[in-house]
């Protein structure tokens, strides 16, 4: 009897076993990415935007394409611009994958950031990268719609004011659907390494 239980209680654990292994083969293992997931929040879904050249953009332009969307502004001291060098650095690391993947700046500040200025700054850091911009209205709406804070504080003249405002990205896969949120000051090669994933 003590045999037969035995073996009835083996053959139940390989059952068990071959059942768990089914199921783990029909479910596909989700992507161990390195930023923050957000797969399926319910906002950063689209922008309307304008580009250095005048020409609206909105997420659809990018289609086909991992898209990286960073907020800031041209006279940043610091966030800034180490930002948009890390997403340089990226974009080498990338090698032909690089040409999938678009780097959106949009600016927080269209009083100051022209499109002249615009289209001088961001390509300066990669020529494929693109400068957004709105009007007041558009940017404050852009920015509630993606979640980011921003917020002026004065300087010694009435032009001379910075901008305190969210440092990470917003990363989309091909498909315009979001993924991902970039923290300030990620590695290059942690970046790289969940692009590739989006665009396995």
């Amino acid at each position: 009897m003590m045999r037969m239980n035995a073996a009835r209680f083996g053959a139940f654990l390989l059952l068990s076993l071959a059942c768990l292994m089914g199921v783990g083969g029909c479910s596909p293992a989700k992507p161990q990415f390195e930023g923050i997931d957000i797969t399926g929040a319910d906002y950063a879904k689209d922008f309307h935007l304008t580009d250095a050249s005048g020409q609206p953009r909105s997420l659809a332009d990018y289609r086909g394409k991992a898209v990286v969307m960073f907020f800031g502004y041209t006279q940043c001291p610091d966030v800034c611009p180490t930002t948009m060098a890390e997403l340089q650095s990226v974009m080498r690391s990338l090698g032909p994958d690089a040409d999938r993947v678009q780097v959106l700046f949009v600016t927080l500040d269209p009083a100051r950031d022209t499109p002249e200025l615009l289209s001088r700054y961001v390509p300066a850091f990669d020529p494929r990268f693109v400068g957004l911009f709105g009007d007041e209205a558009a940017t404050t709406q852009t920015a509630k719609d993606f979640k980011v804070f921003y917020q002026r504080v004065p300087g010694p003249t009435p032009t001379s004011y910075t901008l305190d405002h969210t440092a990470g990205s917003y990363v989309f896969d091909p498909q315009g659907r979001i993924r991902l949120f970039l923290r300030q000051g990620q590695a290059a090669a942690s970046v790289t390494h969940d692009l590739k994933l989006l665009l396995s």
